[in-house]
C-alpha cells in the first residue's frame, strides 16, 4: 500500500511539474489553448485553484510539494477504500 501511495504522490508531483514547465515564461503559451490549459491546470492541481480563489501567492516549489501531498492524500483514501471493498467480497 505504501508503494501505491508513493506512486500517487509521484503522479501529483509530475502533474504539477508539467504545468510549471508549460506555463514558465520562456515557453510560448498558445493563445488559443490558454483558457483550456488554465482550466486543466486548476482541475489537476487543486492547490492552484485554492490559490486563485483565496488570492494568495504560491511559489512553484510549494505548488509541487502541495500537489504531491494532495495526490498522496487522495491515494490514501482511494487505496483504503479499495482494500475495504476487496475485503467485503
Amino acid at each position: 500500500m505504501k508503494n501505491r501511495i508513493a506512486m500517487w504522490a509521484s503522479a501529483g508531483f509530475l502533474v504539477a511539474s508539467f504545468w510549471a514547465l508549460y506555463f514558465s515564461p520562456p515557453a510560448p503559451t498558445p493563445i488559443t489553448s490558454a483558457g483550456l490549459a488554465w482550466t486543466l491546470a486548476r482541475v489537476t492541481c487543486p492547490v492552484v485553484f485554492a490559490s486563485f480563489y483565496f488570492h494568495f501567492p504560491l511559489g512553484v516549489y510549494w505548488t509541487l510539494f502541495a500537489n504531491a501531498a494532495t495526490y498522496a492524500l487522495v491515494g490514501l483514501i482511494m487505496e483504503s477504500t479499495r482494500q475495504q471493498l476487496k475485503q467485503t467480497k
